[in-house]
């Protein structure tokens, strides 16, 4: 699994004109998965980005995480963070995980993440045309993979 995630004073994301799903303050986390993604790679992923510590504290130093402060989380597929441009100029799309494997696993991380923050997680719609808004606040954007699990 591959996520970007940004700190964000807000997060929306429309589909078909409408807005779908909005956040305040918080994370936006952009999810892609592989066929090769397991429910370790949901679980190890999941707490890593509830518990990574990118908000001020008191001090004003990065030292609290998305639960402690409060925040939300809004999660959206997108299976382009798999991309492998190797070869010429049009991306290959091949390393992305099928519907069939990758709705179960986005499923199963949005489930992961709210039962850690103690609420739902809005999303997008896994496959839909979406337009995602966001004020990024920092900027603070972290790109994570669970094969790399740095």
């Amino acid at each position: 699994m591959r996520t970007v995630v940004q700190r964000v004073r807000s997060a929306a994301v429309e589909i078909n004109g409408s807005r779908h799903a909005a956040i305040g303050p918080g994370l936006l986390v952009l999810l892609g998965v592989e066929p090769i993604d397991t429910p370790d790679d949901v679980e190890w992923l999941a707490t890593k980005i509830a518990n990574l510590r990118v908000f001020d504290d008191d001090a004003g130093v990065m030292n609290r995480s998305v639960c402690d402060a409060g925040g939300d989380i809004l999660l959206v597929s997108q299976f382009t963070l798999l991309a492998s441009t190797r070869k010429g100029n049009r991306p290959s799309y091949a390393r992305a995980a099928r519907p069939e494997i990758a709705i179960p696993l986005y499923e199963s991380f949005r489930d992961r993440l709210s039962a850690i923050l103690g609420r739902p997680v809005p999303t997008g719609v896994f496959g839909a045309d979406m337009q995602v808004s966001l004020v990024n606040d920092g900027p603070v954007t972290l790109c994570i993979d669970s094969r790399a699990r740095e």
